[in-house]
């Protein structure tokens, strides 16, 4: 076996479907808590001298604490075992938004996590990371294959299908960058709101200066993880005379009650990407991630 893609059990049916687009076999990797909290991996290679050359990894780093550990245990153990190559695709990205120091003493998690990765896969490749102050994946992860995806091509066929003529609207100016490229491609309306953070879950939203009456609107932003920023937004919307607001998001995180306090805000449809599991996907990001890694495996560097 030259290639095999691993995965685990949570996300077996993204990663099968990543496999199956790239024609390669996909392995689960056992997973075993101990009542201590520590973890036990067990890699589907039994027999002396069944490792592959090339292991490609499938593992969403949501929920990181677990899955960073999880990340060091694999890939050091499979180059023990004579690995030549490892890949990691990872859907989302964690640790990529703390990318200064606000304040003095506060770490800056995105250059160390890179590194981290950095150290232990050759290539990486994720879906619409957290990159306000650099330009390129790999200012933050320091290997050549450092490659970031967007999921707002995807998510704008979607729209377009769902909702033919709707104004697509970033909840805060950094959304931009996916309102604008998928405005782009449909040919939708587009603008942002700004957003003045007070706390993690208290935000103000000012809406921009476009017509909205009788409108439907959607949300779009790379991340929804509170919730309150995108359900501030629909409110705002909804009282300002918009007929819908729905939302589109690559990742859905919607940690604690996020999706409700959503959903009560007024937000008709919710639609995500599956670089997270979540009941909101709708979107396959399979075809574009394969694309990606079929070039990552076909060179020699």
């Amino acid at each position: 076996m030259a290639i095999a893609l691993l995965h685990f059990a949570d996300e077996a049916a993204p990663a099968c479907r990543l496999a199956e687009a790239c024609g390669l076999a996909a392995r689960e990797v056992e997973r075993h808590r101990f009542p201590d909290a520590e973890l036990k991996l067990t890699l589907p290679f039994a027999e002396a001298g069944a490792f592959p050359e090339t292991i490609v990894l499938y593992r969403s780093l949501d929920r990181p604490s677990d899955k960073l550990i999880e990340l060091l245990l694999l890939a050091r153990h499979a180059r023990r075992q004579g690995v030549g190559r490892l890949v990691l695709v990872a859907p989302y990205l964690a640790y990529m938004r703390q990318d200064i120091a606000f304040h003095p003493g506060e770490i800056v998690s995105q250059t160390i996590i890179g590194g981290f990765l950095a150290e232990l896969f050759d290539a990486v490749i994720t879906v619409d990371p957290h990159l306000h102050r650099i330009e390129r994946l790999d200012q933050a992860i320091p290997i050549e294959h450092a490659i970031a995806l967007s999921g707002a091509p995807r998510l704008a066929e979607l729209i377009a299908e769902k909702r033919p003529g709707a104004l697509l609207l970033g909840p805060d100016e950094e959304a931009l960058q996916w309102v604008a490229q998928a405005a782009e491609l449909t040919g939708l309306d587009h603008a942002t709101c700004r957003k003045v953070r007070r706390g993690d879950r208290d935000v103000e939203i000012h809406l921009p200066d476009t017509p909205l009456v009788g409108r439907a609107v959607v949300l779009m932003d790379d991340v929804a993880s509170s919730g309150h920023t995108v359900a501030r937004a629909a409110e705002a919307l909804l009282a300002a005379g918009a007929a819908s607001v729905d939302v589109a998001l690559t990742h859905a995180l919607f940690a604690g009650d996020a999706l409700e306090v959503i959903r009560n805000a007024g937000v008709s449809e919710v639609w995500s990407t599956d670089c997270i599991a979540h009941e909101s996907n709708a979107i396959a990001m399979a075809p574009v991630l394969a694309e990606a890694l079929v070039g990552v495996l076909g060179s020699r560097a």
